[in-house]
């Protein structure tokens, strides 16, 4: 089976967890056949299994370059070779498609405030996302007979269509407040996002190729399985295990202006809406993913979640000793960032510490390169110089502060396998998360938890440790007291979130079923035949029978003696 695999963040040009997981997927199901198109990639890209092979990669902020092929051929309205290149036909095509795609993103409807479409039937698809949808295909079909438009995305065609229909009756109404330079910024967005259409894999040796795409991401990482599904019928399977569109609106910048916004929140809601609609199945990593797509339009029937996997076996020594880690000392492991509010744990330890003196915390920060985390551990450093005066006054080595921060890979913490060895209690104060994967590390561990009630953290624990409200440093100070001063409980409930994760969140786990769902969604798929591949039943089955049976056949069909 070959596998249009479209990859979010660009494997195997970048690393991160979403690299790491394509990464097992070709190594682990090494009887197919992987074509990489890595949208948002560039660069030198990782030593590949032979089962794999980069076929296109596409970074969004630059210009897009084939990878192995001839650079393509741009065309924009802005320069006279352009407008030669374009004629009027084309240019009152592209206006056509590109006002109704505006039309789409600047109509309100019941969609875009998060109602649920009536499942199954095209009538309750709602006016904008169809529009959306006419413009968007209508763009794909001239890109792929013009041979690209990111310049005509910017042009002034593009911007008169857009004024048009943000001006137009039943916009919405941050739309219609919009000017003229949130209508240059959101060209220029759109520009970027729909970068993929002008990439030249709409042939038989591309795309066409695929018997299946896989999408790592929603969005404009599945943008190309949209249009393999639309030119050659492809199946379109897409896995989310972070919600791009979540992601979008998370961070959109505060010196935007509301019209912008509004705009930049509906391309990417319409976008998402017609992935999750076109899907032949979608994956999410946790039920927190599953409701945000359901949100949005995707049926329920079309929807499996599949946990992502995770190497269990470096934590598997840590995990048989039950005598390991201090039953004094509570761990935090990840990214200093204000969305892990180390501000409320430092808060909780500082009752901890009151109501058990000899009680530890070790926070072990994951290095990050954003500067921004460096001034939020500094504020956290501070803090804990505040909150522990007297002990941080004189304290000249790791043993004497009841309150360290190191960074994982130093000489204190060297490795995870260390670190969650080093604590009786892992901690995870976060008011935003997605799929906490140090959560499932520290179960891996056979460590007690306790966590704030965010993101998918309820559906990875699963009853195998506490749970208490984010932003509450009274409830987590509770939790992690009554576990320091419970040893029973604590290795109890260690031991069953070993279990629990070696049973749902392994690596193992996470290909078995995506081994069976490329079975399934090839076996719904239409054969289909490719040059090369030769007509169907040209050779008869059984030319494979070994024998002389034709002879016999034609000998008994005609009533002939047998020779």
């Amino acid at each position: 089976m070959r596998i249009g695999l479209l990859t979010e963040g660009g494997y195997p040009y970048a690393d991160g967890e979403s690299g790491i997981w394509c990464d097992r997927l070709v190594r682990g199901l090494g009887q197919h056949q992987f074509d990489l198109y890595a949208v948002g990639g560039s660069g030198t890209p990782r030593a590949l299994p032979p089962n794999a092979r980069v076929v296109r990669a596409a970074e969004l902020g630059t210009d897009i370059t084939p990878t192995g092929v001839h650079l393509l051929e741009r065309t924009a309205f802005g320069d006279r070779a352009t407008r030669r290149a374009y004629g009027r036909r084309e240019r009152r095509r592209f206006t056509e498609a590109f006002h109704q795609l505006a039309v789409g993103l600047c109509t309100e409807d019941d969609t875009t405030r998060g109602t649920q479409e009536t499942e199954g039937t095209a009538e309750g698809a709602s006016l904008g996302r169809s529009a959306f949808a006419t413009g968007l295909y209508a763009l794909a079909e001239l890109a792929r007979e013009r041979v690209g438009l990111p310049g005509a995305l910017r042009s002034d065609d593009a911007v008169r269509a857009l004024e048009s229909a943000c001006r137009a009756p039943g916009a919405r109404r941050g739309a219609a407040a919009a000017g003229l330079p949130d209508h240059l910024a959101f060209a220029e967005h759109l520009a970027r996002v729909l970068r993929p259409l002008s990439l030249d894999w709409y042939t038989d040796d591309t795309l066409g190729a695929a018997d299946l795409c896989h999408a790592a991401a929603g969005g404009t990482t599945a943008l190309p399985g949209l249009l393999a599904k639309r030119f050659f019928g492809t199946p379109l399977l897409v896995t989310e295990y972070g919600v791009r569109l979540r992601s979008h609106y998370l961070s959109a910048a505060t010196d935007r202006s509301t019209p912008l916004r509004t705009l930049l929140a509906a391309l990417h809601g319409r976008l998402a809406a017609e992935v999750y609609g076109q899907a032949a199945l979608l994956t999410p990593g946790n039920t927190h993913a599953r409701r945000w797509q359901e949100r949005c339009g995707a049926d329920r029937a079309r929807i499996r979640t599949v946990h992502p996997g995770m190497a269990a076996d470096r934590f598997a020594e840590v995990g048989e000793d039950e005598t390991s880690g201090d039953p004094t000392t509570l761990v935090w492991v990840g990214r200093v960032e204000p969305a892990k509010d180390l501000i409320a744990l430092l808060h909780a330890f500082a009752e901890v510490r009151a109501r058990q003196p000899d009680a530890r915390l070790r926070i072990v920060a994951v290095p990050v390169r954003e500067p921004e985390a460096d001034a939020y551990l500094g504020h956290c450093k501070g803090l804990a110089a505040q909150l522990f005066p007297d002990e941080a006054a004189g304290a000249h080595s790791v043993g004497e502060n009841p309150v360290t921060v190191e960074e994982l890979g130093g000489p204190e913490a060297p490795t995870l396998e260390d670190t969650y060895a080093s604590g009786a209690v892992v901690v995870l104060s976060s008011v935003v998360e997605g799929f906490p994967a140090g959560l499932v590390e520290a179960m891996f561990c056979a460590r007690a938890t306790v966590s704030t009630d965010v993101g998918a953290v309820v559906e990875i624990i699963g009853g195998t440790g506490l749970v208490v409200p984010p932003r509450n440093p009274r409830a987590l100070a509770d939790a992690c007291l009554a576990l320091l001063r419970d040893p029973e409980r604590r290795h109890r409930l260690g031991a069953a979130a070993r279990a629990r994760a070696l049973e749902l969140f392994t690596v193992e786990q996470n290909l078995a079923a995506f081994r069976g769902i490329y079975l399934e969604l090839l076996s719904h798929a239409p054969v289909r035949h490719r040059p090369g591949d030769g007509a169907l039943f040209a050779h008869p089955a059984e030319a494979h029978v070994p024998g002389s049976w034709a002879h016999k056949a034609v000998a008994a069909g005609t009533g002939a003696p047998d020779a």
